[in-house]
């Protein structure tokens, strides 16, 4: 059985959006976007392709250690008592769950042992749909799709819990990597606070490698991640009447030693104006100046396990990738 919750919270109304466009391309110094706009219903079919190219090996590591390990990622919490007269029941709820194509490995080895909930939580509404459609079809596992930010939907799948449930919250993909250092701290703050004792969350995380891996795996042969990345500008154009000329952008990925992280770039090809009319803002652009568009950060094994106490978790393991580093790290509500 599958549903979706309908009490929608819009995240990205024509007036969010054009404000956080305007503050954004306003900024001094560098000139940045929120990587949530990149999700439109369009970007999230590139990025649903940027995942079968051959450069992007996250995606397949992930899908490695989740195919090998989801009995032993589950394992701990089956066993956990919320006390000796009460059946425990797992409920999961998955951040930013895409497709949901990697999440199945975990829900069949749960619905192996019990009834199982699972909340994707998206705020594209195109891959909320597929995940709904495609997951629901597993047995025994009930999916209710919740179209919401990441805390908002947490919390409110987290005070729908009964008594006698256990989380566990999925955060795969490296999807922290799109956070800065500090904010990804925060977050796993943030989310910890949503949870009781014993709740669990999987938290996946690309690892630092070699740059010549690195690189094109944001900047493929293809050029399927840079129409990702441009359009962005068509949806500016489209939602908020912008005049983006596209050929005079191009899409640059590049890697800054010190921060750790790979950076998305929109670079404007000569000195230009663009007039954004739902924003209310005329941007000025000089050549070879940039918008910043996402980050994707980068990690060693023993950061993870160090951001994550700092944030109340503790680690009961981890698994990593050794022809794509990546790892998963399963990580308990202390």
């Amino acid at each position: 059985m599958a549903e979706t919750i309908t009490e929608i919270i819009s995240l990205h109304p024509i007036a969010d959006f054009a404000s956080d466009v305007r503050a954004g391309l306003a900024k001094p110094g560098q000139k940045e976007l929120s990587s949530n706009y990149l999700y439109d219903e369009l970007g999230s079919a590139l990025f649903d392709a940027i995942t079968l190219l051959p450069e992007y090996g996250l995606f397949r590591a992930d899908q490695r250690i989740l195919g090998r390990h989801a009995d032993e990622i589950v394992r701990p919490l089956l066993r956990a008592k919320i006390s000796a007269d009460i059946p425990e029941n797992i409920v999961v709820a998955e951040l930013g769950s895409g497709s949901g194509k990697k999440t199945r490995w975990i829900l069949e080895a749960l619905a192996r042992h019990q009834h199982t909930t699972y909340y994707p939580i998206e705020i594209s509404p195109a891959a909320l749909a597929q995940c709904v459609n495609e997951l629901s079809q597993l047995d025994r596992v009930n999916v209710i799709g919740v179209e919401q930010n990441y805390l908002e939907g947490l919390a409110r799948v987290a005070a729908q819990r009964l008594p006698n449930e256990r989380m566990l919250v999925m955060f795969l993909g490296s999807t922290i990597g799109n956070f800065h250092r500090s904010d990804a701290e925060q977050f796993l703050a943030d989310v910890r606070r949503k949870l009781v004792p014993g709740d669990a969350l999987l938290l996946g995380v690309d690892l630092v490698k070699s740059l010549d891996r690195m690189i094109p795996a944001y900047d493929d042969a293809m050029g399927v991640t840079a129409a990702f990345n441009l359009n962005l500008l068509t949806r500016m154009n489209r939602e908020l009447g912008a005049d983006f000329d596209l050929k005079e952008f191009r899409h640059s990925a590049r890697y800054d030693a010190f921060e750790q992280r790979i950076e998305m770039h929109l670079v404007s090809l000569r000195n230009q104006t663009v007039t954004i009319p739902a924003a209310n803002c005329v941007v000025q652009f000089n050549s070879g100046e940039t918008i910043f568009t996402e980050s994707s950060y980068k990690y060693r094994a023993p950061e993870i396990i160090q951001i994550s106490e700092r944030a109340g978790f503790h680690a009961h393991a981890q698994w990593t990738d050794e022809e794509w580093p990546f790892s998963e790290t399963l990580l308990i509500a202390g």
